[in-house]
């Protein structure tokens, strides 16, 4: 079974940045692409980062430039670096396994002020 625990949120002002970190078990994540996501209050999830199992990474055009993500395989953890962070990201991020049907994690808040 897939475990997924986010951690790294918080409350930041607009400018600043911060780095999520996704501890995964139950699974190799060296094998697999993985994800962030986010859903803010009143909208639907969306995808907002992906890395590939060979290390290839794609981002939603609203974070492209601002937002890296990662993966430590030998740590089994993936990581989303925030930089120059808007009231619009706001939101409870979550990691995932993509194009797979594991249970969603808890999730961390992300809450931007202007």
């Amino acid at each position: 079974q897939v475990q997924l625990v986010e951690s790294g949120g918080g409350l930041v002002q607009a400018g600043g940045s911060l780095r999520l970190a996704c501890a995964v078990s139950g699974i190799r994540i060296s094998y697999y692409a993985m994800a962030w996501y986010r859903q803010a209050p009143g909208k639907q999830r969306e995808l907002v980062a992906e890395i590939t199992s060979g290390g290839g990474t794609s981002y939603a055009d609203s974070v492209k430039g601002r937002f890296t993500i990662s993966r430590d395989n030998a740590k089994n953890t993936v990581y989303l670096q925030m930089n120059s962070l808007g009231p619009e990201d706001t939101a409870v991020y979550y990691c995932k396994r993509r194009r797979y049907g594991d249970t969603w994690g808890q999730g961390t808040q992300v809450t931007v002020s202007s």
